[in-house]
This record gives structure tokens, C-alpha cells and sequence, in this order.
């Protein structure tokens, strides 16, 4: 793995750290460690191959002696419920799941930050030790600080790619020159031997994808799931507005509205809030994931009665103006030249006091 641009000293590129687990055993995690992998996002579980390949390489590393180590966070969110149907159909489940990559649900989710926290005594690791570890997503974003605070390296792959960095447990290996794992043996098992054919592919999709299977499930789409039908449906044309609510909010951009347009007024006495660089992303500008647990956002909704548990993300409660506004440049890995550390923070002018962007904007 290199270490460009993550401002690792010299003398800490062979860091590592060990915790204790679950399971009673004792890990060590380095530079690269994976700590996330998931096959998430719509994106990359609409296409049977990929699944299907991904299914396959799952069966053949399982019966081959191989395992992910328990730390590691896995997941399987498919696209859809036909996905979920041809996997089963096709028998790969079982060895997914044995895997740890089991389905977990449908839409949004470690794509945008939703995977929830990883153990605290892997998380007191990483930051103790200042270790750049990973996480490895089929999805199609990975801006800072979106996927977890804990993951300063995050890197797209195909599902099986997902699958194949997971059984390695680091992405700092060389799949062509190095074993991903070893059978119980103790003879090294490459990934060479066990990524399945296109034509070994193409047998199980041609006999479980079939066009019956998607109008199947389609054909009950509009009936949900027993959840879905249970939820109350208001009556009424205006939808009627919860002022509890924490996720959404009657948005003030109304309020005072006259036909008849004011004038503008003009900006005077302005100071600057923010000194950005290069490579601002949306996600530095309104970022998605988790909201942490000492920001504006947060104090917000602990005020609300809320418990850090249920702060959830920024892309989920984005119908609240109140929670966005005070996430607007929160990315915990935006650099501001105003501020003397990396995060949502900035120096107040004329104070000259240190404060959460938010603060100082008011």
C-alpha cells in the first residue's frame, strides 16, 4: 500500500497495534488493514456476472479451508429483491453467509456511510496508533470521511474483488505473487485457484437468471413488505407537517415570500470563513455518512432527546434543514488553511478563537 498523501511519517510506515476481540482472541491490524468490505450499492449488484462470480469465488475459497477474520465488518445489500432470488436460487448463499457477507438489506448503505460502528477496541487501535486502514466497497463513492471515520482509505472494487481483499484482510498484497490465505493444511492458497471461470459463470447465470424470475418479483413490488404495509398513510391532498420530527422538517425558504421581489442587499463587512485548497468535493461541502457525535448536528439532536445511537447520517436526514445546515462543511477530513487541525473547524474573526464552522457562520 502506498502511503502518498495520508502525511505518514518515515517512522511510523511500520506501525501496527493489537486488541483484544469477541472472541477472546488477540488481533494485530497495519497500514492497510482492511477493516470494512461490502458489496453494497445498487451500482455494482444489478449485474448477475459480478454476483454470480462473486457467489462463486465465496464457494470455492469456503471449500478450500479459507475465512475472513472476524473483526472485519462484512455485508451484502443488493440491489434489489431479484438479486437476493437468482443467489439463492443459485445455491451461493450459504457460503456467502459463511463468509460473513450476509444480506444485510436493500438501498443506501456502506456506500453513504451506513455500515455503523465497527468495535471500539478496533477503533481505539487505529486511532491510538494513527493507522491508515481500509475499507473495500463495490460502491461508487468514496470521498473522505463518507464511508467511516475509522477508514482513512477507501477503495471501489467489483464484488469479487470485495470478497478477495476481505479473505486477504489487507489490501497491501500482491494477488499474482502471494497466497490470499491457507488451507488448513497449511498449504497457501492463491487467488488464481479459486476466481471462477467467465464460462463457469456464465453456466450458473444462464440456468438461474431467467426473465420469469424478475416479473415475479416485480409483480409484487407495489405491496412491500409486511413493514411497509403496516405504516399508517395520513389522509389529505398537504402532507402534514410533524414539528417533532428529526427527519423532516417544513423547510423555511418561504417564509416571508411576497409577490413582489425585494431588493438585494449588498454584502459589507464580510470575513473570510474558510481557506480551501484543491479537491473540495461535494461530500466536503455537504457531507453524507455518519454524523459524529461532537458536532453542531449531533448537539442538536441530543438537545431533541436523541441518544448517539440514533443520530444516523446526514444523508438520511436530509430533509431537515436544521441538521443540514449544520453539517455544511462537517466533513471530518476537510482541510481548512483557518483552522490549525483537519476537520469542521475554523478561526472566528475578529476573536480569533477556534470553533466549529457552524459557530462561527452565526
Amino acid at each position: 500500500v502506498g502511503f502518498k498523501g495520508y502525511g505518514i511519517s518515515p517512522a511510523n510506515l511500520s506501525a501496527s497495534g493489537s486488541f483484544s476481540y469477541s472472541d477472546g482472541k488477540t488481533y494485530t491490524i497495519t497500514h492497510g488493514s482492511v477493516i470494512i468490505a461490502a458489496i453494497t450499492s445498487c451500482t455494482n449488484t444489478s449485474n448477475p456476472s459480478v454476483m454470480l462470480g462473486a457467489g462463486l469465488l465465496a464457494k470455492k475459497a469456503v471449500e478450500n479451508g479459507l475465512s475472513v477474520l472476524p473483526y472485519i465488518k462484512t455485508s451484502l445489500s443488493p440491489g434489489s429483491g431479484v438479486v437476493t432470488y437468482y443467489l439463492r436460487e443459485s445455491g451461493v448463499v450459504p457460503y456467502l453467509e459463511k463468509l460473513g457477507f450476509d444480506i444485510v438489506g436493500y438501498g443506501c448503505m456502506t456506500c453513504i456511510g451506513n455500515s455503523g460502528p465497527i468495535d471500539d477496541n478496533i477503533a481505539n487501535t487505529i486511532e491510538k496508533n494513527e493507522l491508515v486502514c481500509c475499507g473495500v466497497l463495490s460502491g461508487n463513492r468514496n470521498f473522505e470521511g463518507r464511508i467511516h471515520p475509522n477508514t482513512r482509505a477507501n477503495y471501489l472494487a467489483s464484488p469479487l474483488l470485495v470478497i478477495a481483499y476481505a479473505l486477504a484482510g489487507t489490501v497491501d498484497i500482491d494477488f499474482e505473487k502471494q497466497p490470499i490465505g491457507n488451507r488448513p493444511d497449511g498449504s497457501p492458497v492463491y487467488l488464481r485457484e479459486i476466481w471462477p471461470t467467465r464460462a463457469e459463470i456464465q453456466e450458473v447465470e444462464n440456468k438461474h437468471v431467467i426473465p420469469g424470475m424478475f416479473k415475479e418479483v416485480y409483480a409484487k413490488i407495489e405491496q412491500g413488505s409486511p413493514s411497509w404495509q403496516a405504516l399508517s398513510v395520513p389522509q389529505g391532498k398537504l402532507y402534514g407537517w410533524d414539528p417533532n420530527s428529526t427527519y423532516i422538517k417544513r423547510p423555511p425558504f418561504f417564509d416571508g415570500m411576497t409577490r413582489e421581489l425585494k431588493p438585494i442587499k449588498s454584502i459589507a463587512n464580510a470575513r473570510c470563513l474558510l481557506l480551501l485548497g484543491d479537491s473540495v468535493t461535494t461530500d466536503h461541502i455537504s457531507p453524507a455518512g455518519s454524523i459524529a457525535r461532537n458536532c453542531p448536528a449531533a448537539r442538536f439532536l441530543a438537545d431533541k432527546g436523541l441518544t448517539p445511537r440514533e443520530f444516523n447520517s446526514y444523508g438520511s436526514r436530509r430533509g431537515n434543514d436544521a441538521i443540514m445546515s449544520r453539517g455544511t462543511f462537517a466533513n471530518i477530513r476537510l482541510v481548512n488553511k483557518m483552522s490549525p487541525t483537519a476537520g469542521p473547524r475554523t478561526t472566528h474573526h475578529p476573536s480569533g478563537d477556534v470553533m466549529d464552522i457552524f459557530d462561527a457562520a452565526h
